[in-house]
C-alpha cells in the first residue's frame, strides 16, 4: 500500500498541520496486520481504521415467525407380519406341522374387527338386496302397459308390499337354516346371532311369508289370471327349496339357477299377468305372452343371479367347511371373476340381440346400454380383489346397484315405448269373492 505523503512543518498549511494532529491523537495507527485495512487519503493521513471484512460479525437475524401449519392425522400402524418362531425348538416344529390358520379379517394377532352395532344392523337388515322385490314387479308391470296400455296402481302396491314380506321371509329363513349348518354360527351379522333366539326369528320369517301370500291372493282375486299365481307360487317354491330342508339344494351349488329361474321367468312373467283386467265386459281379451316379456325376464334374472353369485366370494372357507358346494367352492375365486365378468358383458350382448330381432324396443338398448360405466365398474372390482375376503365383501351391493339401475333402465324403456292410448285405474278397490 502507498504510504500517505508526509508534510514538513515549513510546507504544510496551518489547517492540515492542525487536522493531522488531531487525527493522530484521535485514531493512532496499530501495529500492521492481516486482518486490518488501513484507510487513507491521498493527500492526507489516514482517519479511520476499519476491521476485515471476515472479523465482521453480522448482525442478529431477524425474528422467523413459525406458520401454522394443519396437523396432519397420525399415521396408520404397520401392518401386521407373523411373529418369527425360533427354529429348532418342539413349537417350531409344531407350528411348521399344523396347518396355517385362515389370515384374521383385519386388525393385528388374529383380533377381528369390531364392528358397531348399527352396522351390524345395517347388515343384517339388507335393505338394497330388497331391490329383487321391485325391479321383477316393475319390469313386468311395465310390458304389460306397453301392450295394454293399462296400470292398476293399487295392484302394483299391494304386490310390491307383497313382495317385501315374501324376500323378508326368504331372508330370514335362510339366516335360521344356515344357522342350524353352523355356516353363520361365527357370523356377527346373522339374524339369529343378534337376536340370540332362533325360534323367534322363524316365527317372523313364517308370519312374513303367510302376510305376503295373503296379498297375492287378494291380487289373484283382482286379476283373475290364474297363471299369475301359479308363476308366482313356483317363484316362492323355488326360494323354499334353495334353502330349506330337506332339499337345500343351494348346498349342491344349485342356488344360482334356482335365484335365475324363480325371479327371472317366473317372477317377472307373474307380475306381467298380475295386470290383467278382470271385467270381461271390457272387451279386452286376456294378456298374452309374448317375446317382450320374456326377454326382460331373463334380463332380470341374470342381474339379480350376479348378485347371488357375488355375495359368495368372502365366505367360501366357510361355505366348505360345511360341505356346501356354491360354484365358488368349486371353481375358485379367479375362475368365478372371469364368470362375472362374461356375465355382465353377455347382460349387454343379450339386450342388444334382444332389440335386433324385435323383442325389445329400441328405447330398452339405448337406455340399457347406458348403464355399461357401472356394468364395467362391477368387472374391474370384482376381477381386481377377488382375493380380498375383506374389500371383496362389497362385490353384491356393486351388484345391487347394476340391478336396479339396468332394471329402472329396461322398465322406462318399456313405458317410452307406448304409442297407444293409456289407461291409468289408481283407485284402490276390494274385490267381489261373490
Amino acid at each position: 500500500m502507498k504510504a500517505p505523503k508526509k508534510y514538513s512543518l515549513g510546507q504544510a498549511e496551518p489547517f492540515t498541520l492542525s487536522l493531522s494532529f488531531l487525527s493522530k491523537a484521535m485514531f493512532p495507527l496499530p501495529p500492521p496486520s492481516s486482518s486490518s485495512v488501513l484507510l487513507s487519503l491521498p493527500t492526507s493521513p489516514p482517519l479511520l481504521l476499519l476491521p476485515a471484512a471476515s472479523s465482521i460479525t453480522p448482525p442478529p437475524s431477524p425474528l422467523r415467525f413459525r406458520r401454522w401449519r394443519r396437523r396432519l392425522p397420525p399415521a396408520a400402524p404397520p401392518r401386521c407380519s407373523p411373529d418369527p418362531s425360533p427354529k429348532g425348538t418342539r413349537a417350531a416344529a409344531a407350528a411348521a406341522a399344523a396347518p396355517a390358520p385362515s389370515p384374521p379379517s383385519s386388525g393385528c394377532n388374529g383380533k377381528a374387527e369390531e364392528l358397531s352395532r348399527w352396522t351390524l344392523l345395517w347388515r343384517a337388515a339388507k335393505l338394497p338386496i330388497y331391490s329383487v322385490a321391485l325391479v321383477p314387479l316393475t319390469v313386468g308391470c311395465a310390458a304389460a302397459y306397453l301392450h295394454t296400455g293399462i296400470f292398476f296402481a293399487s295392484r302394483y302396491c299391494v304386490l310390491l308390499f307383497a313382495s317385501i314380506l315374501i324376500i323378508t321371509w326368504l331372508n330370514l329363513s335362510n339366516d335360521v337354516y344356515d344357522f342350524d349348518t353352523g355356516v353363520d354360527q361365527d357370523k356377527k351379522e346373522s339374524v339369529v346371532n343378534i337376536v340370540g333366539s332362533r325360534s323367534v326369528v322363524h316365527f317372523a320369517a313364517n308370519t312374513s311369508l303367510v302376510l305376503g301370500f295373503m296379498g297375492l291372493i287378494w291380487a289373484l282375486a283382482e286379476a283373475g289370471d290364474l297363471r299369475f299365481f301359479l308363476l308366482v307360487t313356483f317363484s316362492v317354491l323355488c326360494g323354499y327349496i334353495y334353502q330349506c330342508p330337506p332339499f337345500r339344494l343351494s348346498y349342491q351349488g344349485l342356488g344360482e339357477p334356482l335365484c335365475f329361474s324363480a325371479f327371472g321367468p317366473f317372477a317377472t312373467t307373474a307380475f306381467y299377468f298380475s295386470q290383467r283386467n278382470n271385467n270381461l265386459l271390457s272387451g279386452l281379451s286376456p294378456t298374452p305372452l309374448t317375446g317382450t316379456i320374456l326377454s326382460a325376464s331373463v334380463l332380470v334374472g341374470l342381474t339379480t343371479t350376479l348378485i347371488l353369485f357375488c355375495s359368495h366370494f368372502h365366505q367360501i372357507e366357510g361355505d366348505r367347511e360345511v360341505g356346501k358346494m356354491s360354484p365358488l367352492v368349486r371353481i375358485g375365486t379367479k375362475s368365478g371373476s372371469e364368470v362375472v365378468k362374461y356375465g355382465v358383458w353377455m347382460l349387454y350382448v343379450l339386450v342388444t340381440v334382444f332389440s335386433i330381432f324385435k323383442a325389445l324396443p329400441v328405447t330398452c338398448t339405448v337406455l340399457c346400454l347406458m348403464t355399461l360405466p357401472l356394468g364395467k365398474l362391477v368387472v374391474d372390482f370384482v376381477v381386481e380383489n377377488h382375493n380380498d375376503k375383506i374389500k371383496i365383501f362389497m362385490a353384491k351391493y356393486y351388484c345391487v346397484r347394476l340391478h336396479a339401475l339396468f332394471g329402472a333402465a329396461l322398465a322406462i324403456g318399456l313405458l317410452l315405448a307406448r304409442d297407444g292410448p293409456t289407461t291409468l285405474l289408481p283407485r284402490f278397490s276390494w274385490p267381489n269373492f261373490s
